[in-house]
């Protein structure tokens, strides 16, 4: 099965309020870029952001220039019945953020919480890594979210790789100040304990 149609039937089978990294508000994201004076109309995008409530909390924040991108064309389409009217004010993409080709230097904020940690493949991570460099604002920032080593070696089936704020900083250093970070504790809906890393970064070079 491909990993569309492995993300599609999750979405297809499992109520999005039931699915392991559910939560019904990003309470640490939306403080962090509530600190960052962001004004409203800065072009921002969300990897992932596949039914995830984020883009709600986003407009409700009153930013008018939201981009959500995710894998599967179901989470897309739960998000904009979920919104209703108001998905008119996102704009949707479907597509891989390893293939998919972005807008050059468009984006003032890249939001990504648990997508980084399944490109377990070198090569995709560094396709990854061109993708955020090819549309990321210089002085841009980028807000991360992954497993950290003591969490689940799998999520929904699939292999995670695994980071600290110190080794997304190796990886992301060169071109990124990393500018804060938190360690979470997140409980799914059916109790199972999974530890991410936030991680707020600069673009610098």
């Amino acid at each position: 099965m491909s990993i569309k149609n492995h993300w599609n039937d999750i979405y297809s089978s499992v109520s999005t309020d039931k699915v392991g990294w559910y939560t019904p508000h990003l309470k640490t994201p939306l403080i962090w870029i509530n600190d960052l004076n962001l004004v409203p109309g800065d072009p921002i995008i969300d990897i992932g952001g596949g039914a995830s409530t984020f883009v709600d909390d986003m407009l409700v924040d009153g930013y008018k220039n939201i981009t959500v991108l995710d894998l599967s064309k179901q989470a897309l389409q739960l998000s904009q019945e979920r919104l209703g009217s108001s998905s008119d004010l996102v704009t949707w993409l479907q597509g891989d953020i390893t293939e998919i080709e972005l807008p050059k230097q468009r984006y003032r904020l890249w939001h990504d919480r648990a997508v980084f940690h399944f490109l377990v493949d070198h090569k995709l991570r560094q396709k990854y890594k061109s993708a955020l460099l090819e549309a990321l604002q210089l002085d841009g920032y980028f807000l991360i979210s992954t497993f950290t080593p003591d969490a689940p070696p799998q999520c929904s089936g699939l292999p995670v790789q695994h980071y600290t704020s110190q080794t997304l900083s190796e990886l992301f250093g060169d071109e990124f100040d990393l500018r804060r970070h938190q360690y979470e504790l997140h409980l799914t809906p059916s109790g199972v304990e999974q530890s991410y890393v936030y991680c707020l970064f600069q673009r610098i070079s």
